[in-house]
């Protein structure tokens, strides 16, 4: 092996560790360390080595948070949180899982990981050597060109030129300038105020370069613009060295050391015993080749038994089909551009009928390097165009099958599956999910992709994307995958979802779950499908208005804020305003920070914010630039621009107690507790004519303890109607509920919500403004009050101990593997978890259940063209109905929610659901 590199691999590993740790659920080994990390790590990087043809590899870590742009820039990423307190003790076991995979390591005091990755990149490629990068930060995107390019092994994804592009609006050489001018909250970067992205490309694209736009700034016509790029200039500056990567440095291992050794499989098997990682040994002891070059290297073998077929005209596929209809069951998968199912183009199908036993129908596919330019299904020139149906020829052939209510579809997140047909015209019906069965089976105490679950029950590995495409500035699109390799891959999904559910669909039935997958999980897959294509309405002038709104309040504030310290200085950095508040202003201290800081967190600064005028000021500043940056500013760019909607999707196995979790956008964390945040929905509106409805269950959790907890006080008090939190300050404070002041009433609702998270005096005296002592007799006259409570907490904890489990009142089992740990923290962590998670997940249990019936419902009541089911947020469902049928849209739903639980519960307490309509989700909640 040449000792000048021919492709380096330089692989990021802090974004490893990280994405790692907050991926998978908690791990620990014998001794109590945790090593969730370390695993992820390991796995990550074992999968990277036997698939790169890299001979020079190496990680590169940071090395300590201060570096030199902190001596430009103080405050440079000084508002990121410590590392989480679980995490800390990995990062050295992680440098030895790298010297344990016999790859060299690199990380130097004084520089970040970036500037490492940055110097060797552009060592290597001045060699003529081809680099890839490992990692998806867009810092790196800088130092993409003919020899650089990036890789995301966690979405199979290159990233070169063209990618740069659609991120910054620029080339990787402009990248630069654009991030000077936009800056960057996550590192601390100023940039200039009220210029985002889209106007930084704009402005460098027109005046060519930072240094440019600022000497001919005057020459702006928007009047803010201009003031900003003039009064900012010298901030622009300073972003520019904080964000352009040092290329240079004297790096200690020269790059002739990062040539790729031999696998010591002795070692690495010592490594993965002491850890406990079992999975691993049982694949290191394989005898994979992790070690070996993967350079022009067969796909991996398929299962021993498996046969695929590639189908390319209609006679085939219709044997297909009749295969299907005569087992009865069929696994499918969809090919398609994008991980947005909104946004996704067909590519292929997959279909697998008997284990072993599975095809592959391409549908677009394009001659090899006729995708990139313009539309990525275009099909170039016939005569090189692969053998293929025509797409709506083979869709129309399976439509019938995909359809049949006497054919099971089988799929893994097929939810994903039926939207994107669900575009081509085709509604799949009905279906069952392996990803779902595994997470009724075992919720908490695993991921549920189809890899993992596949290396887990079936001890395989499936064929890796970058397999059958390629990787770094050679990766092709699926599109253009050889149809032979293109077969393997899919087909093999579709065969390996069809094992799973062989596998895992049984024991529903041993394990007696079937109630909980059949009644709540599955039939739940349709009616979500149906939520995310439908989208709901965003006006974009409100955000707009909102975004100008809070950028002008945020920039009054600074100056007041600087005002009341007498100088100028950064708000958002915790450093500097640690110095105003508590050394300049005299302020009482909080606690400190590791590095010795004095610690501006806000359950810090609140408790001071009638000690002076400034702490309000600033506590208004972070709310309303947390607003604008996550919310008014971002959600502009989630309009759809074909509907004119925002599209979210809903994972179903995102929250171990089962609740839904929605993503691309979030939309179940917007903030409501402050008038700014419930604005917000503002923006959320119906179409002319209609009104958007939210149905909302009233203090469900606390009906649900008053439930299983027995509290008969509390029962009788939801019963009758009366107002909880007054009921139990009348309870536990003995004050006639004639008497019942704000105040009183205030701190007893505290205590009803704080009490099934666990909550401590200290919590609790912080919450409602009184001293530790006075807050622990609160909680102990509740308890002597409501004994039922103790007993329900001190038994779930002790059930949770012996079985590693709770369970909700409809028998979902929600893992808690931490419950034993030696570690004080984890073991109190997982504790307040097995509370609250039967609460939390028999309302999830419960609104799921609603959701279920009421398309049905709906269609009885003679509105189910008429009223659309739009969102899902914790414990309200937002709809969209006509004008005119609002008042019967909600009798018909409201009657569903409020019978959800039954039969299966006879609860003790009514469910109640209030209801509200509106222009917009602001009105309407």
């Amino acid at each position: 092996m040449s000792e000048t590199p021919q492709h380096l691999y330089l692989v990021d590993g802090s974004a490893y560790i990280f994405r790692a740790f907050f991926a998978l659920p908690p791990m620990n080994r014998e001794d109590g360390t945790p090593t969730n990390a370390v695993f992820g790590v390991t796995s990550m990087l074992l999968n990277l080595i036997e698939r790169t043809d890299a001979d020079h590899v190496a990680v590169i870590f940071d090395a300590k948070r201060q570096n030199f742009r902190n001596d430009i820039y103080p405050d440079y990423k000084g508002h990121r949180p410590d590392a989480p307190e679980e995490l800390r003790p990995q990062f050295p076991i992680i440098r030895e899982a790298v010297e344990a995979l016999s790859l060299p390591y690199v990380e130097m005091e004084g520089f970040e990981a970036d500037d490492l990755i940055a110097t060797y990149a552009k060592q290597a490629a001045a060699a003529g050597a081809e680099v890839t990068v490992v990692s998806s930060d867009k810092d790196l995107m800088q130092l993409v060109d003919d020899h650089i390019s990036m890789w995301d092994p966690m979405k199979n994804q290159v990233i070169s030129y063209d990618q740069v592009m659609e991120k910054f609006g620029v080339g990787p050489d402009k990248v630069v300038d654009v991030q000077s001018l936009a800056g960057d909250s996550t590192d601390n970067v100023p940039g200039v105020p009220g210029i985002g992205i889209k106007t930084a490309a704009q402005l460098i694209n027109e005046y060519g370069d930072l240094d440019t736009l600022l000497e001919r700034a005057s020459e702006i016509k928007q009047p803010k613009r201009r003031e900003s790029l003039i009064e900012f200039a010298e901030q622009a500056r300073i972003s520019r060295q904080l964000v352009r990567l040092k290329d240079d440095v004297a790096v200690e291992v020269p790059i002739a050391d990062l040539k790729r050794r031999a696998m010591d499989k002795d070692r690495l098997l010592t490594f993965l015993k002491e850890n406990g990682f079992k999975r691993l040994i049982a694949r290191v002891s394989d005898g994979s080749e992790t070690g070996a070059s993967a350079s022009d290297a067969p796909a991996p073998p398929k299962p021993a038994d498996a046969s695929y077929d590639l189908v390319q005209d209609a006679d085939a596929l219709k044997a297909w089909i009749a295969l299907a209809e005569k087992v009865g069951t069929v696994a499918v998968d969809t090919e398609t551009t994008s991980l947005n199912q909104m946004q996704a183009e067909l590519v292929g199908v997959s279909l697998s009928v008997e284990a072993g036993k599975a095809c592959y129908i391409p549908l677009a596919h394009v001659a090899p390097g006729s995708a990139g330019d313009g539309d990525l299904l275009s099909t170039g020139d016939d005569a090189e165009v692969p053998k293929q149906m025509d797409k709506a020829e083979a869709l129309a052939l399976l439509k019938p099958m995909l359809e049949d209510p006497g054919i099971l579809k089988i799929g893994q997140n097929i939810k994903y599956d039926a939207v994107v047909l669900a575009g081509e015209g085709v509604a799949v019906t009905p279906i069952d999910d392996t990803m779902l069965i595994s997470f009724v089976l075992e919720g908490g105490m695993h991921g549920h992709g189809m890899d993992e679950l596949s290396e887990l029950h079936l001890d395989h590995k499936p064929i890796a994307f970058s397999e059958v495409a390629g990787k770094g500035k050679s990766q092709i699109t699926f599109a253009e995958v050889p149809l032979d390799k293109a077969r393997d891959y899919a087909a093999e999904d579709a065969d390996i979802t069809l094992r799973l559910w062989q596998a895992l669909k049984p024991r529903l039935l041993e394990e007696k779950l079937v109630t909980v997958y059949e009644t709540i999980e599955r039939p739940l897959v349709p009616v979500l499908a149906m939520m995310e294509r439908e989208g709901i309405k965003v006006d974009p002038t409100v955000l707009r208005s909102m975004s100008t709104d809070f950028g002008k309040r945020i920039a009054d504030l600074e100056t007041e804020i600087h005002k009341e310290a007498g100088r100028n200085f950064n708000v958002g950095s915790p450093k500097q305003l640690g110095e105003v508040l508590f050394d300049e202003m005299g302020l009482d201290s909080g606690r400190k920070t590791k590095t010795g800081a004095q610690s501006t967190s806000s359950d810090v600064l609140e408790p001071l914010r009638d000690a002076h005028p400034i702490v309000a000021k600033v506590l208004d500043w972070r709310m309303l630039s947390k607003l604008k940056s996550t919310y008014t500013d971002a959600l502009m760019e989630d309009i759809h621009p074909r509907t004119g909607r925002v599209h979210t999707s809903y994972m179903m196995t995102g929250a171990q107690t089962g609740r839904l979790s929605s993503t691309d956008p979030n939309l179940q964390n917007i903030p409501i507790r402050t008038e700014e945040g419930r604005a917000i929905r503002k923006a959320f509106v119906a179409p002319s004519g209609s009104k958007l409805i939210s149905l909302d269950y009233s203090q469900i959790e606390l009906r649900l303890v008053a439930h299983v907890a027995g509290i008969e006080p509390l029962i009788q008090a939801f019963r009758d109607g009366q107002d909880i939190h007054a009921a139990t300050a009348s309870e536990v404070f003995g004050v006639p509920m004639a008497d019942m002041t704000s105040d009183v009433r205030r701190k007893a609702k505290a205590i009803n919500f704080g009490i099934i998270y666990g909550i401590s005096a200290f919590g609790l005296a912080n919450q409602i403004g009184v001293a530790r002592g006075e807050a622990q007799a609160f909680i102990d006259r509740y308890f002597e009050r409501f004994p039922g409570i103790r007993a329900y907490m001190d038994e779930t904890v002790e059930y949770c101990r012996k079985h590693g489990r709770v369970e909700t009142l409809f028998g979902r089992r929600i893992h808690i593997p931490t419950i034993n740990d030696k570690n004080p923290m984890r073991r109190n962590y997982a504790e307040r978890q097995s509370i609250n998670a039967p609460i939390q997940g028999t309302a999830a249990d419960i609104i799921k259940r609603a959701m279920i019936r009421i398309p049905k419902a709906l269609e009885d009541a003679g509105l189910s063209d008429r009223v659309k089911m739009l969102l899902q947020v914790h414990d309200e469902l937002v709809f969209e109905a006509p004008e005119g049928d609002t008042e019967a849209a909600i009798a018909c739903i409201k009657a569903v929610m409020e019978g959800a639980a039954q039969p299966l519960l006879d609860l003790k307490v009514p469910l109640i659901v209030e209801a509200g309509t509106g222009d917009s989700w602001a009105e309407a909640h």
